[in-house]
């Protein structure tokens, strides 16, 4: 139940709620994966139950989709769906340009995919997600498995010249084997500490061969909301320059929130 939520999930939960409620009747909506995007699944399911809400989801992850259906979210891929009306989706870090790291779920291909074929992304995180630059979180790099030690080779090499603080760089394991995406690829993990220019390392990681995409959302994002364990929830929207707050009060919920809580 909500009441029942330790601080950080009741300020992914409050600011779920919030997102959801930027979905309209009609709507084609790309759906998020992580922790945070799944309380946004579960309070649009809320939303289908309760008010009759219809839409169609796209979700940018095998998880995500089958969570979707599991509340009553009507599903559909991206090739069917063509373009979004929004997307919702959670981040890793986002500075004050709204610029993000995405991608610790191991979905950052699809997420971006869906991001940019969408008229509008809104992101949900809690407050400890902001930063004033970038890099603190570990940077997710998606690379074909096929030679995908000479490309971590390429990577080390290319962040020699690059405004960056840390230059490590790991291959994410799922136990003890490597982790794969829905993709089929793996995923090198950038422990850079500080990313000095973002918007160059995007265009340059994406240009070593082996490399599918990275996880920099870079002029993508349009509005975070950012929940609090009190249940303040502030919506910073770039392009309006404008920070809205309210406040969303916990009451007792049925199970649709139970298994959520991490």
């Amino acid at each position: 139940m909500a009441s029942d939520l330790s601080p950080i999930d009741k300020a992914k939960f409050v600011a779920a709620k919030q997102a959801s409620q930027y979905v309209e009747d009609g709507m084609k909506v790309g759906l998020g994966t992580g922790s945070t995007a799944a309380w946004l699944v579960r309070c649009l399911g809320e939303r289908v139950q309760d008010e009759g809400l219809r839409f169609t989801g796209v979700p940018t992850s095998s998880r995500t989709a089958a969570l979707a259906r599991e509340v009553g979210i009507d599903v559909i891929s991206l090739d069917e769906a063509k373009w979004l009306d929004l997307s919702i989706d959670g981040a890793d870090e986002y500075d004050g340009n709204l610029n993000l790291i995405k991608g610790g779920g191991g979905a950052l291909l699809q997420e971006k995919i869906v991001a940019t074929a969408s008229d509008q992304m809104v992101v949900i995180a809690d407050a400890s997600k902001s930063v004033e630059t970038l890099g603190g979180f570990p940077l997710p790099l998606e690379v074909v498995p096929f030679g995908w030690q000479t490309t971590k080779v390429l990577v080390e090499e290319t962040l020699v010249g690059m405004d960056v603080l840390g230059r490590k760089v790991t291959l994410r394991m799922n136990a003890e084997a490597p982790f794969y995406t829905d993709e089929g690829n793996h995923i090198l993990d950038l422990h850079l500490n500080r990313i000095g220019n973002a918007r160059q390392l995007s265009l340059v990681l994406n240009q070593i061969p082996g490399v599918v995409e990275n996880g920099l959302f870079i002029d993508i994002c349009d509005i975070v909301v950012i929940g609090h364990g009190d249940g303040r929830v502030e919506m910073r929207d770039i392009n309006e320059g404008s920070i809205n707050e309210t406040r969303i009060e916990f009451v007792e919920t049925d199970n649709l929130f139970a298994d959520l809580g991490e």
